[in-house]
């Protein structure tokens, strides 16, 4: 079983990991951690990759679970980070395709960061027709299980990424921009996105 953090609309890394196994376990006891995609995802914006980071509202640092935090109205965020995923992709061969999908996560309130994050990755999973079967047991619980669980961190695309390169609507003004959020595979390669997430094999780190 694959062990995995929840991220906000993760990266094409973590849809490829996904792909690979039968079943798969979110960790929502884990601490939360600042600055990381927990609550903020990257997309190719014109201007070269662009960050959407969620508010939430304040906690413990390194003591709150995963499972606590909440979503903060700060900003009017939902606001933003809709009219950036329209600003950036509405040119993209699929973006009519998908956009009535994603367009009610940024319509309605969500209390929980994990919730919202859930709700979003089954949606994803569901577009692209990934079988793989989240568990439902706590983390905790599963953790102890070390031969069936892999913990990892990806790290973000300003690091780097791997994989080969697919279309990207900008990419003649910034190159391929790897590993951004799976919005940006799913808009730009609409149905061929599964093929292209079994052909990868990324390098993973392993949390320490």
């Amino acid at each position: 079983m694959l062990f995995l953090p929840s991220f906000y609309l993760a990266p094409v890394s973590y849809y490829a990991r996904m792909v690979q196994y039968d079943a798969y376990c979110i960790d929502v006891d884990e601490p939360y951690r600042k600055q990381t995609l927990r609550n903020r995802c990257w997309i190719a914006s014109p201007n070269g990759p662009l960050s959407l980071t969620i508010p939430v509202v304040k906690f413990v640092p390194y003591h709150t679970p995963m499972r606590d935090i909440r979503i903060s109205d700060h900003g009017n965020w939902r606001h933003l980070h809709w009219n950036a995923l329209q600003s950036s992709y509405r040119r993209t061969p699929f973006f009519e395709f998908y956009a009535d999908d994603f367009a009610p996560f940024y319509e309605r309130k969500w209390d929980f960061l994990v919730d919202y994050n859930q709700a979003l990755q089954d949606m994803v999973c569901g577009l692209l027709e990934i079988d793989t079967c989240p568990q439902s047991l706590p983390a905790k619980e599963e953790s102890s299980n070390s031969d069936k669980i892999e913990a990892f961190i990806i790290s973000p695309p300003s690091k780097g990424g791997g994989g080969a390169s697919y279309y990207q609507l900008f990419s003649d003004r910034h190159g391929f921009m790897p590993d951004l959020s799976i919005a940006d595979l799913l808009f730009n390669m609409g149905p061929e996105s599964i093929l292209y997430l079994k052909s990868l094999n990324y390098t993973w780190k392993q949390q320490p």
